[in-house]
């Protein structure tokens, strides 16, 4: 069995509109794409949830209800592997003035611009990772079923 060299938690989060928020990633150079937000944990995290709650805190200026994981996701990474825990959420507050982080301070990191996606418009975005995009799409209905 190969080491957890790294581990984090993103949201799924959906808004009143029961649409995606995601946050739109460009980069000088390189082709725009989404990617959900959240982050790694921290040792100071207490929990899953709680590194969301920062992450959304942090990214979106955001809070969320609901919290259900649904969805995890490997990838090799170095010697060992990365694993994602994927969280569907209902936003319940978003500031986009209460973002904080080096996301925000340093331009070389590029853009990290908050995007609500309609399901049927999922298909044309390029959603990392891929099978993400594939989860979200297959299971629409029981996600959104799910949220309270």
């Amino acid at each position: 069995m190969r080491e957890v060299l790294r581990r984090s938690v993103r949201a799924i989060l959906w808004d009143e509109r029961d649409q995606l928020v995601l946050i739109k990633r460009t980069k000088p150079g390189q082709a725009p794409y989404w990617t959900a937000p959240g982050g790694g944990l921290e040792p100071t995290d207490a929990s899953l949830d709680a590194a969301l709650h920062r992450e959304l805190q942090e990214e979106l200026g955001a809070e969320a209800e609901g919290l259900s994981q649904v969805f995890l996701f490997s990838s090799p990474s170095g010697d060992g592997v990365s694993v994602q825990h994927f969280v569907s959420c209902r936003l319940t507050r978003v500031d986009e003035n209460a973002r904080t982080g080096p996301e925000f301070t340093d331009p070389g990191r590029g853009g990290y611009a908050l995007d609500r996606v309609a399901v049927d418009r999922l298909p044309e975005v390029d959603l990392k990772p891929e099978a993400l995009k594939d989860f979200i799409l297959a299971n629409t209905d029981a996600l959104l079923s799910e949220l309270t």
